[in-house]
This record gives structure tokens, C-alpha cells and sequence, in this order.
């Protein structure tokens, strides 16, 4: 078969058409994957109740008596609080009054320990729904011998089940210096669990 000048550049151009969608197939380049952005880390606040506000509760214990120069004792303790704190953010700050009712022998009976008189200040760090704080101020005690005012320090630990009751409990260390004109001092320590009643 004899060709012309036009079949071969002819044969060629139908040939480089029909390769050209094969190649551009076969050539094309892998869609780049999307880079994937970590989303900011939400900051988490600090846990924080709410415990501002006036209270009122009742208190059950027990307290452990020494005295100087003569024998202790130990009993049961109970009476009532009432307070107010306010609220900062994790820090919580207090007052409050308690009085407990002891009727503990001393010197072997001879004695008595009456009852006690607080007047608190509180400092505390707000952990949501639970409260631990520390406490201090000044304490009477009234016995058979006179009466005394003596310093007292101690610890405590408060939770709130609901928003208007808090349950807990306190460890104090009192020191008097002496009853009356009786010559006679001694310390105390008690212990009480507590339940309270927001307004």
C-alpha cells in the first residue's frame, strides 16, 4: 500500500490523541491529605462551692481533760454553732459561736468540767462540695473550780450534701492557763461531728 504525504502525519496525531487520556490518568497526582488541627484544650476551673452565708447547727463529741497537779477525764460533749462565711472564690473565711455542754469529772470526781464557750475565726480552701479549714480563737470553760479563758486552735472538715445542709466534723486542742483562783490549769481535747443548716 502506498502511502501519501498526509497518511503518516495523520496516523500520528490520531495515535498521540488516543494515548493522551490514558497518560493523564495514569500521571496524575494523589490528592495531598488535609492536615488535621488539634482542637485548644478547654481550661478546666478550679473546683468551687458555694458557702457563703449565715448557719446554724448542732454538734456531738467527745473531749479528753488533763488538768494540773490532779487526774483528768474524758467524755461525752454536745451543744450548738451558729456562723457566717464568706465566700472568695478557694478561699472560704469564717466566724462563728459554739457552746458545748460537758458535765466531765476531774480529780477524781471531786471536780467538774461544766461546759465551754468558742468564739471562732475560720480560714478554709473551697474544694466544690467539700470544705477543709482551720480554726482558732478564744474558748471559756466553765468548772467547779471557776472559770477560764484560754486560747484553742484545730482543724476541721465540712461537706455539703445539698445546698442547704453541711455535714461534718472538727478536732480543737484547748489550753487554760488556770481555773479560777484555783491554781489549777490544764488543756483539752475534743473531737465532733457536726451537722448544719444554711439559710
Amino acid at each position: 500500500m502506498k502511502l501519501n504525504r498526509f497518511t503518516l502525519p495523520l496516523a500520528l496525531t490520531f495515535g498521540a490523541v488516543a494515548v493522551t487520556p490514558a497518560l493523564a490518568g495514569s500521571y496524575s497526582p494523589a490528592p495531598a491529605d488535609q492536615p488535621v488541627i488539634a482542637a485548644a484544650p478547654v481550661p478546666v476551673p478550679a473546683p468551687s462551692g458555694d458557702w457563703g452565708g449565715a448557719y446554724a447547727g448542732l454538734q456531738l463529741g467527745y473531749a479528753d481533760v488533763n488538768v494540773s497537779g490532779a487526774s483528768g477525764g474524758d467524755g461525752e460533749i454536745y451543744g450548738f454553732h451558729v456562723g457566717y462565711r464568706w465566700d472568695m472564690g478557694t478561699l472560704v473565711t469564717g466566724i462563728e459561736l459554739d457552746y458545748d455542754r460537758a458535765d466531765i469529772g476531774l480529780a477524781g470526781g471531786t471536780e467538774e468540767l461544766e461546759d465551754v464557750w468558742r468564739l471562732k475565726g475560720q480560714v478554709g480552701y473551697d474544694m466544690g462540695s467539700t470544705m477543709l479549714y482551720g480554726t482558732a480563737g478564744a474558748a471559756r470553760a466553765g468548772t467547779s473550780l471557776g472559770d477560764e479563758t484560754g486560747p484553742f486552735v484545730g482543724v476541721g472538715l465540712a461537706w455539703q450534701p445539698s445546698p442547704s445542709w453541711i455535714i461534718g466534723g472538727e478536732v480543737l486542742y484547748h489550753d487554760f492557763d488556770e481555773f479560777g483562783s484555783s491554781g489549777v490549769g490544764g488543756d483539752a481535747t475534743t473531737a465532733t461531728l457536726r451537722a448544719s443548716f444554711r439559710f
